[in-house]
């Protein structure tokens, strides 16, 4: 499948390095607003760059479409590319408004589109392994997850000199406007709702707390970077999910169940370390030491207490190529997902677009909650 990619921005990179593992997709071009950056992008990776948007919607060689830009600008991009006949893939989140996500997958339906929102790390190699160990029954019936999506306090650190392989900067200050549940919290939902199915209620509380964050970004312009919920499932379990902008990096997520433990070190990570604690695999040796250590000095250590047996990958090694640390995804994946479901293959159409509409709404509900503990039930399903 032939995609056009619109945004040339820093996350522009992470789809461009991971196509690699998917011989079947190709760029037929590129766009972005900014002249420099579109330059700069097209002669390092040597692909070509549109002259104007208009111009990349009326290439009939172009099959789907990629909207990379900031999420002010992804309706009205998707909904132009929906409009030129091309299916779609989105950055999250896909919209900033409800009524927008489910207009576009009403366009999408109508013309029989393709219709799809990261993230991507969805189609990891690792929620496999947690979603077959979970069908194996390793640890029962799952009942309570607790999820973290901490990305630590970036604005404290040296982020204006952060650039991407190709040379664009690190969108810092859209990124503190924009808040860090809508940029972040849709890491760990894209792992509930495959793993658990459809969110039913939200509860919880969210809000901007760390207000000086740069020159360029008044107080009042300041996005959540703090937001913790309550999620109950259609199918039963209850998760905890906190997402936020200042505490120590954490992108863990633990799943209880009425047999045992299942731990995830990083959803962040295509192979991430998967640890599993139940009447099936007991404590590991070192999980017992710290232990035994506690017992002996009558004192709680701070130590790693992830125990448990590490599952096995069915390949020793991975065969797909990601980028560096943090964000081992393969992006691209999302793209190829499109392409399967054009194919005939993988995902149907509705179930994408439900996905996306669904992604969307709990990320809205989540970076709305404010600061008075409200409880939001949920419009779209699965």
């Amino acid at each position: 499948m032939r995609f056009a990619f619109i945004g040339t921005g820093f996350v522009a990179d992470y789809y461009m390095k991971t196509l690699v593992n998917h011989p079947a997709l190709s760029v037929a071009g590129v766009y972005d607003i900014n002249g420099p950056r579109l330059a700069q992008f097209s002669k390092h990776y040597g692909c070509n760059a549109y002259a104007s948007q208009q111009a990349l919607l009326e290439d009939e060689t172009v099959q789907a479409v990629a909207v990379l830009t900031d999420p002010e600008s992804h309706f009205d991009i998707a909904s132009a590319a929906l409009a030129a006949g091309k299916h779609v893939y989105c950055e999250k989140p896909m919209t900033l408004k409800l009524d927008h996500a489910r207009r576009l997958v009403a366009q999408a339906d109508a013309a029989g589109l393709v219709l799809a929102s990261a993230p991507a790390n969805l189609y990891s190699d690792a929620i496999d392994l947690v979603r077959n160990s979970i069908q194996e029954d390793a640890i029962g019936k799952p009942i309570l997850v607790y999820a973290e999506m901490e990305d630590g306090a970036v604005f404290r650190e040296n982020w204006p000199e952060w650039r991407s392989e190709s040379g664009a900067a690190w969108p810092g200050v859209e990124e503190f406007k924009v808040g860090c549940t809508l940029e972040h919290a849709g890491y760990s939902l894209s792992w509930l709702v495959g793993l658990f199915g459809p969110i039913k209620t939200i509860t919880g509380t969210s809000a901007a707390l760390f207000l000086d964050k740069h020159d360029e970004i008044g107080a009042d312009q300041v996005g959540p970077d703090f937001s913790t919920a309550v999620l109950t499932f259609e199918s039963g379990v209850v998760a905890r999910l906190t997402c936020g902008l200042c505490a120590p990096k954490d992108r863990t997520m633990t799943v209880m169940g009425s047999k045992g433990t299942l731990h995830v070190a990083d959803v962040w990570d295509n192979r991430s370390d998967v640890l599993v604690q139940s009447e099936m695999h007991h404590r590991s040796f070192m999980a017992r030491l710290v232990r035994r250590i506690e017992a002996a000095r009558g004192k709680y250590s701070h130590f790693n207490r992830a125990g448990g047996q590490k599952l096995r990958y069915a390949n020793a090694v991975s065969s797909r190529q990601l980028p560096n640390y943090p964000s081992q995804i393969d992006f691209a994946a999302g793209l190829q997902a499109v392409a399967d479901c054009t194919a005939g293959q993988g995902r149907k159409r509705e179930i994408l677009a439900a996905e996306a509409l669904h992604f969307t709404e709990a990320c809205l509900a989540l970076n709305n909650l404010g600061p008075g503990g409200t409880i939001y039930e949920m419009t779209s399903s699965l």
